[in-house]
């Protein structure tokens, strides 16, 4: 009998992979700049709803690219899909306390 990953267990390993995508004209990982919106997973296909900082963001498919390399490092992940929001647009008020510190950001 196959045992299942608790979906808890699952999201928190994928939002550690997600830590590990920097934005490189930040320096920030994309969890801390508050731009991942949330994370869901069907027959080993992770959906990831984002956003970006702006809709002209010159590195997006960088960035889609870095998520899916990092994701796809879990056993359970076959395929990723970027789901790309602009609602709720992301604002600096996303971020962590950690990003507006690394990015010097202060309202």
């Amino acid at each position: 009998m196959a045992t299942e990953t608790p979906i808890s267990d699952l999201q928190d390993r994928l939002l550690t992979r997600l830590t590990s995508v920097i934005d490189p004209e930040l320096g920030v990982d994309l969890v801390n700049l508050g731009l991942i919106y949330g994370l869901e997973m069907a027959d080993g296909v992770v959906t990831v709803t984002m956003t970006l900082t702006t809709m002209g963001c010159p590195i997006s498919q960088v960035l889609t690219k870095m998520i899916e390399s990092a994701l796809e490092q879990e056993p359970e992940v076959t395929a990723v899909n970027i789901n790309l929001v602009w609602t709720p647009a992301w604002t600096p008020a996303k971020m962590s306390r950690y990003a507006r510190m690394t990015t010097g950001y202060h309202y």
